[in-house]
């Protein structure tokens, strides 16, 4: 029972660990963005996303001391990736709608 539970922690851990990677990658794209992409999109600007995603990778990271911060990380994380990014992408790209 020991080792499935010190599996588990592993699991959990390297799950943290992809998702602090993909905030860190997030931020270095949102730092590279054209900053006039944001406000086209009716974004926060881009250094507030930069801040709030190495913020938020940094929570993810360090986990269990502050559990909270950390899914709140998580969720800015998976917002910027599946929310953000593709509204700036097809904007810059040209093949957004309106």
């Amino acid at each position: 029972m020991a080792v499935l539970l010190t599996a588990l922690n592993w699991f959990k851990f390297a799950l943290y660990a992809i998702a602090g990677i993909f905030g860190l990658i997030g931020a270095v794209q949102a730092a590279t963005t054209r900053e006039d992409a944001f406000t086209a999109a009716d974004r926060q600007q881009k250094w507030v996303w930069v801040g709030l995603l190495v913020l938020s990778a940094f929570f993810v990271v360090i986990g269990q001391p502050l559990i909270f911060l950390s899914w709140i990380g998580l969720v800015i994380i998976g917002l910027y990736w599946w929310d953000v990014r593709p509204q700036l992408r097809s904007l810059i790209n040209g093949s957004g709608g309106w």
